[in-house]
């Protein structure tokens, strides 16, 4: 009896591949969209704060930056979704899997920016010290490392 090969991959159809993908894209885009409309409410307060007029105006200018940010990252989350519903029936998942994931990078580079601005408004103004732009920078280095840099190393650690 020939030894069988041992089977890699999943042995489905393009249209079953882009359901999978499709089913798999929604899950992460729930967790995303969660975290980025949370921060981007809570954005959205400051400015009806009596805190927000005695900020200094580059404190304002990183805020507004922030916020627009953060709607953006909002639209591109979402924008998978409203993709699917527009496309629905038209016998083209594959390409909306496609670019709908094209969507949801967009929209976690835009969420990394928001939160650094998050983070870089609010400890300029909790702290005043010379440290906090290391410290910001720091964080985002540990989100590129945790978002992007590790899930490539493992992508081209067991894919060669």
């Amino acid at each position: 009896m020939a030894e069988q090969e041992r089977r890699t991959g999943r042995d489905e159809s393009e249209e079953e591949r882009a359901d999978r993908r499709w089913g798999e894209l929604l899950q992460e885009v729930r967790v995303t969209q969660m975290g980025v409309q949370i921060l981007f409410g809570f954005l959205l307060t400051v400015v009806f704060t009596n805190k927000y007029d005695t900020l200094a105006d580059s404190d304002q200018i990183i805020y507004i930056v922030t916020v627009v940010l953060g709607a953006a990252a909002t639209g591109a989350l979402i924008g998978p979704v409203s993709l699917h519903r527009l496309v629905a029936g038209r016998r083209i998942k594959p390409q909306a899997v496609e670019w709908a994931s094209r969507m949801t990078f967009a929209g976690l580079l835009l969420l990394l920016c928001t939160m650094a601005g998050s983070l870089l408004l609010i400890l300029r103004v909790a702290t005043h010290d010379d440290f906090v732009p290391w410290l910001v920078g720091a964080v985002v280095v540990w989100f590129l490392v945790c978002w992007f840099v590790l899930p490539m190393w493992v992508r081209r650690r067991t894919t060669e």
